[in-house]
């Protein structure tokens, strides 16, 4: 079982706080009037009920520590009970937490809970679709920037939920030498902007940080390669392409494709033997997946 602690025994991490303010945020955005229709039928404030998450077809569950979360944070008595672990397949129809308690505060939590719950399975099952799509190979799937404004902590996790593997978190994680910072550096000559870029950048970072460089032509890969770039992306490559991108880097970086690869695509990037394939397509626009709430 994932342990829930009351909030004043929560460890004081900084994931952890991270995780409480995106809750606090979506709290306040459902119930900063309060909830007019539950606070206006005193009935509801006297009776005690158990309800079931339940979801409503196959997934990879994501999200349960959020969703009790939520429950705590709306009222400290209810008690939020797991029945699976964040990264478990879960078949439609099964019970995967219950949160027993006043009914009013269920009501009050129900919604922004279920949100969680919805939108984070929905990533955990798009990413376990593409580790699954990759099976037998070296290739590990990872996630880009390109998320949730508010949620990319939830997120990734949900992405690790689902058998993938984390990416850089922010600007700050590592160096990622983009075409436009190339672009902008164009006073140098293009042979040598690379080099140069990434001669500069080392003497400014720690010894610990890797950088990457993101490559569109195989021109640049061999410029990356020369410059000792620790990663270079090859971006919105082909497969044929990719395999010669990896016969000049030669296991000098790490190789990661990226851009314009679907589910439909994805194994025959992977079956280049290239490292790291990162995509967007299992963060953003995923559809969610149906979880309920019922009462017993």
């Amino acid at each position: 079982m994932i342990p829930v602690f009351p909030l004043n025994q929560t460890p004081l991490d900084a994931e952890s706080l991270a995780i409480q303010d995106i809750v606090r945020t979506a709290l306040l955005e459902d119930l900063a009037q309060g909830d007019i229709t539950t606070d206006s039928l005193p009935k509801l404030a006297r009776l005690q009920k158990q309800a079931l998450f339940r979801v409503r077809q196959d997934c990879v569950v994501s999200g349960l520590t959020v969703a009790g979360l939520v429950c705590q944070m709306v009222d400290p008595a209810l008690v939020f009970t797991p029945m699976l672990q964040d990264g478990d397949v879960a078949q439609a129809g099964k019970v995967i937490a219950q949160v027993q308690g006043a009914m009013a505060s269920i009501l009050k939590a129900e919604r922004t809970a279920l949100n969680f719950l919805q939108h984070l399975s929905g990533v955990a099952t798009e990413t376990r679709r593409y580790v699954e799509a990759v099976s037998g190979t070296d290739t590990r799937i990872t996630h880009t920037r390109k998320t949730t404004p508010g949620l990319r902590l939830l997120e990734q996790q949900a992405v690790l939920h689902g058998g993938g593997v984390p990416h850089r978190f922010n600007l700050g994680s590592c160096v990622m030498l983009k075409d436009n910072h190339l672009q902008v550096l164009g006073d140098i000559n293009p042979n040598q902007v690379i080099a140069v870029a990434v001669k500069t950048l080392r003497a400014k970072i720690s010894h610990t940080t890797k950088i990457e460089v993101e490559a569109d032509t195989l021109a640049q890969v061999q410029q990356a390669v020369e410059a000792g770039a620790d990663i270079i992306l090859l971006d919105n490559m082909s497969p044929d392409t990719i395999r010669e991108a990896l016969s000049l880097i030669q296991n000098r970086a790490i190789a990661e494709a990226s851009g314009g690869i679907s589910l439909d695509t994805i194994r025959a990037y992977a079956e280049t033997g290239v490292e790291v394939i990162s995509t967007s397509k299992i963060t953003l626009g995923v559809p969610s997946i149906d979880v309920g709430l019922d009462l017993e």
